[in-house]
């Protein structure tokens, strides 16, 4: 679901940025969102490695 929600999303702002002629803006827009969602992404794998980390951490001892 939340991928349509972005896709639709990208949709419209690349609707108003031709009616204004800022596609240079929506391109770099839609380089920094992609850039952000994979460090978000990142961020979420590294969280989870660590409370499994935790987890046998604490179950060992």
């Amino acid at each position: 679901m939340q991928n349509f929600y972005f896709i639709t999303l990208a949709f419209v702002l690349g609707i108003v940025a031709f009616l204004t002629g800022e596609i240079v803006t929506f391109v770099m827009l839609g380089f920094i969102l992609l850039s952000l969602q994979n460090i978000h992404r990142v961020l979420k794998e590294m969280l989870e490695i660590q409370k499994q980390d935790q987890n046998e951490n604490e179950q060992s001892s």
